[in-house]
């Protein structure tokens, strides 16, 4: 059955052609009780579906059943508003919208049934559940690095952006892992979200520090393991 729970995924960019760098929520706040409203992929607002509507849906539906493709019958989680809040996250409403209707689909033994959609050298990665709610739900979703040169070459995103994506994946693929050599060769300078915690890093450090009290780290348990006390934390 699918997860509830996430696997690994700033604000919004002026820069012409960076329409995947805003990843602010355009439905309710995070934590809103409206977390079980559908939204419509053309705006991100959310729409309210009828209960028979929600019904017919969940009649005779198994976890082995492929997910339905009409991402306006797809509420959001409050797990993936938190996602969208997020500096690094890269993704949207917009993006989960043409995953949901254009993506590869495949099925995972741990999260379930997951969408899968590479645009400008990037795979963006939806995990759906529609089985165990009376609608369908948006669970959780990130972004992986497909194909790094073509998503150099893309004008919607910058060698900041593509590094970001590349080390919060890497975190992410084994959290209680030390990864300085996949840290090692990244430049991030615009903070990205892990936990409690805003890091960066320089080419040559093998590990990320966070941008408000100092701390360094290897792997992902340790960003997520420690509370960030600021400054006053060095």
């Amino acid at each position: 059955m699918a997860s509830r729970q996430g696997g690994p995924g700033d604000a919004e960019s002026s820069r012409p052609g960076s329409t995947e760098r805003r990843t602010a929520s355009t439905t309710a706040p995070a934590g809103s009780r409206r977390s079980d409203l559908p939204f419509d992929p053309k705006t991100g607002d959310s729409r309210r579906r009828s209960s028979s509507a929600d019904r017919r849906h969940s009649v005779s539906r198994t976890a082995e059943d492929p997910p339905i493709r009409d991402p306006g019958l797809y509420a959001l989680t409050d797990h993936f508003r938190d996602r969208l809040e997020q500096p690094g996250r890269y993704v949207s409403t917009r993006t989960v919208s043409d995953a949901i209707r254009r993506g590869q689909l495949r099925w995972n033994r741990t999260d379930g049934w997951r969408f899968a959609l590479v645009e400008g050298g990037i795979r963006f990665v939806v995990v759906v559940g529609d089985t165990e709610t009376n609608s369908p739900v948006v669970v959780t979703g990130w972004t992986e690095v497909a194909d790094r040169e073509a998503a150099l070459d893309a004008r919607r995103w910058d060698p900041v952006d593509v590094d970001t994506i590349a080390v919060r994946a890497a975190l992410s693929e084994s959290s209680s892992t030390p990864i300085p050599d996949r840290i090692r060769p990244r430049t991030v300078t615009r903070p990205f979200v892990v936990g409690d915690h805003r890091l960066k890093t320089e080419p040559g450090d093998p590990f990320v520090r966070c941008a408000d009290c100092g701390c360094r780290f290897r792997s992902k348990d340790a960003i997520t393991s420690r509370g960030c006390h600021g400054r006053s934390g060095r």
